[in-house]
């Protein structure tokens, strides 16, 4: 089993490798690939050194999966290149995400709709996956009909500049932005670009993605996403309006029973999710279950995780298990 990890020096890249690692992913191959700049580096994976090669010399030996995390015009470039030689490519970008022919996968949800000809996997918004995660036991009970959503995103999503830009602000420097304003102290009601109705394409993805993964066009869906200045994982406050009636303590129950679910939910103890303790973790935790009082059977709650792990690495590493495990490779 020949594994290309592409875009292997970049901050999802390196989390890809340590979750690799944890999770034993058999291989008897292993191809780091990363840019121009980065070829004939070395990266340590294991206590062995791998030299990093380019994208042309990763396709011409011909991996059985391609994992890519190395941005959408790459990925739109390089991953039917990949597809044309025989590779699974499992693409963590948002590139493919929306292509009618291609499957957008949370192995927990839709794995199951894979075959040996689906040669190019999309891998869904961090933000959209440990919602839709929590959201899909949910829906096939009791019928979602609305989402209202507000995320609180970590910095962590936009890159390394982002990370260095707070420790920047934090220590009083001068540096680089990868935002139009300070992020320390603050919170901007901006991630990504803004689309022609006012809303962010984070926003959008939201609400496109979470209809296709759950394969249900009629879920009505809104929302607003914010970066705050925060490492350890996106949060997000997530109001549901259901066709059916529901208890909360069944809701609780479905949740505790969801597997990649943690719930985190005693007021006694103060207990809830927060990105403080979600990070490097690969669940997706959910508290705060609460009935919302204003309207009939509409839920609120608070869903939170590491968005570089299961929201990128650990969901794109999970799809590789399936493949592997049904012999779709």
């Amino acid at each position: 089993m020949k594994l290309a990890v592409v875009g292997a020096t970049g901050m999802v890249g390196t989390v890809m490798l340590e979750v690799l690692a944890e999770r034993n992913f058999p291989f008897t191959e292993l191809l780091l690939v990363a840019s121009e700049k980065s070829v004939g580096k070395t990266l340590a994976f294991k206590g062995k050194d791998y030299t990093i090669i380019g994208l042309q010399d990763a396709v011409n030996q011909k991996p059985d999966i391609a994992l890519f995390s190395a941005g959408g015009t790459t990925s739109l470039e390089w991953a039917p290149k990949f597809a044309e030689v025989g590779t699974t490519v499992v693409d963590n970008s948002s590139a493919w995400r929306m292509d009618a022919t291609k499957k957008l996968v949370v192995p927990e949800i839709n794995a199951d709709s894979l075959t040996k000809e689906d040669k190019i996997i999309a891998n869904p918004n961090c933000s959209t996956i440990q919602m839709v995660v929590a959201l899909a036991p949910l829906h096939k009970k009791y019928q979602i009909k609305r989402l209202v959503i507000s995320t609180y995103q970590s910095i962590t999503g936009t890159g390394v500049k982002a990370v260095e830009q707070l420790e920047n602000e934090y220590s009083n420097v001068q540096g680089e932005m990868a935002y139009p304003y300070p992020i320390h102290r603050n919170a901007i009601p901006h991630c990504d670009v803004f689309e022609e109705n006012g809303y962010t394409k984070e926003e959008m993805k939201l609400v496109r993605e979470t209809q296709k993964i759950l394969n249900d066009n009629t879920i009505a869906v809104t929302a607003t996403a914010v970066r705050i200045p925060v490492v350890g994982g996106h949060s997000e406050s997530v109001n549901i309006e259901f066709e059916n009636h529901f208890e909360v303590a069944d809701i609780r129950k479905e949740l505790h029973d969801t597997p990649g679910v943690t719930v985190q939910d005693n007021l006694d103890t103060n207990t809830y999710p927060m990105p403080i303790y979600a990070q490097g973790k690969n669940d997706v935790f959910v508290g705060r279950i609460r009935r919302d009082e204003s309207q009939p059977n509409t839920l609120n709650m608070w869903v939170v995780s590491d968005n570089l792990r299961k929201g990128a690495a650990t969901n794109t590493i999970q799809i590789a298990e399936y493949l592997l495990q049904n012999k779709l490779v």
